[in-house]
């Protein structure tokens, strides 16, 4: 069984990877400064899983180099999940995005480079590194925008534009993340995410929107729609993203070094109020009100990945529905609703 470092393992997609590899029978070390709303919550559900003997929580920060460095000692595998992860954070204080974000994983990489093993390296990068993709056609629909001419989505081929500190600090980190593969040999895979979300996700109005708005709407709370509510994103649960990490870490030999966009494609794709919405309003067994305020910087009217790279070299592809992700998901919120959002 393998050695395993989580970096911002008690994070939405953290605890959820976490859980999945203790109950495999690896040795998990989580490392989290524990700053998200909701990481606290995590960590102690893990504790209480049937198979915490595996389990090792480090409170740390990545920016930390030392304390960096001794948790990754003996890893065989390494995921790089912690990071300040809202485009508004990183506008209102970008030093600390740049912190958390670019030297964060330049220590990573710095502490993986002095190890004597070669580990195993997944990062997990954002389809912000691509911008508000402005300069290509959209054709708005009444529901939602979409792209008038890439019907598969945004391949690894678009040209990286950050528009904004977020995807700056991010796009720094991937990069370095893939030329350290090329310069030191690092065995390392980027996965430029997109909507990624499930169950343990508490959502917040700047990051996370999908378990935002549906926790919103089942509690009665005020929504604030940024834009139209017609911008669309590909969504992805929780449970096909770490089945693509897996995929990656037994492919590792032929697959490092590279890079794949990853999200729901094409058939998972949902306008952010427009189309959700609805689907709220019928789980929540009512109409809802929202307001409206100016777009957000660097919003992307559309993101739909293509994730057919993903699909020829790592074998591949979403298995859960957009349907029956958003209703696990409003499952989990409605027994675990004493937790908080």
């Amino acid at each position: 069984m393998a050695k395993v470092v989580i970096t911002g393992g008690a994070g939405f997609i953290g605890s959820n990877l976490a859980h999945r590899l203790v109950e495999a029978g690896h040795h998990v070390t989580v490392f989290d400064n524990l700053s998200r709303s909701g990481s606290q919550t995590n960590l102690d559900w893990l504790r209480t899983t049937r198979s915490a003997v595996n389990l090792r929580a480090i409170v740390g920060d990545v920016r930390d180099f030392e304390a960096l460095g001794d948790a990754l000692e003996g890893a065989d595998r390494v995921y790089h999940l912690a990071g300040q992860v809202a485009v508004t954070d990183s506008v209102r204080d970008p030093r600390a995005d740049f912190e958390a974000n670019a030297v964060g994983t330049f220590n990573l990489l710095e502490a993986l480079r002095g190890l004597p093993q070669r580990p195993v390296l997944i990062y997990s990068s954002t389809n912000k590194v691509y911008g508000d993709l402005g300069s290509i056609e959209l054709v708005e629909e009444p529901t939602r925008y979409r792209f008038a001419d890439l019907p598969f989505g945004v391949s690894e081929n678009q040209a990286l534009d950050f528009h904004s500190p977020y995807g700056c600090s991010k796009g720094a980190a991937d990069q370095y993340v893939r030329d350290y593969c090329r310069v030191y040999g690092l065995r390392a895979v980027v996965m430029r995410q997109s909507c990624i979300y499930g169950t343990r996700q508490f959502g917040i109005e700047d990051q996370g929107w999908v378990a935002w708005l549906a926790t919103a709407a089942l509690r009665g709370l005020p929504i604030t729609i940024f834009g139209d509510g017609k911008q669309v994103r590909d969504l992805l649960f929780i449970d096909d993203l770490l089945d693509v990490y897996e995929a990656a870490v037994d492919r590792i030999d032929r697959v490092q070094g590279e890079i794949y966009n990853i999200g729901g494609g094409p058939a998972n794709t949902l306008s952010v109020w427009q189309e959700l919405g609805p689907v709220l309003e019928r789980h929540a067994g009512r109409s809802i009100a929202v307001s409206h305020d100016l777009w957000r910087v660097g919003d992307q009217r559309v993101f739909v990945s293509d994730i057919r790279k993903a699909e020829r070299e790592l074998g591949w592809r979403p298995r859960i529905g957009v349907e029956e992700g958003i209703r696990s998901l409003i499952e989990w919120i409605r027994e675990n609703d004493a937790l908080g959002a």
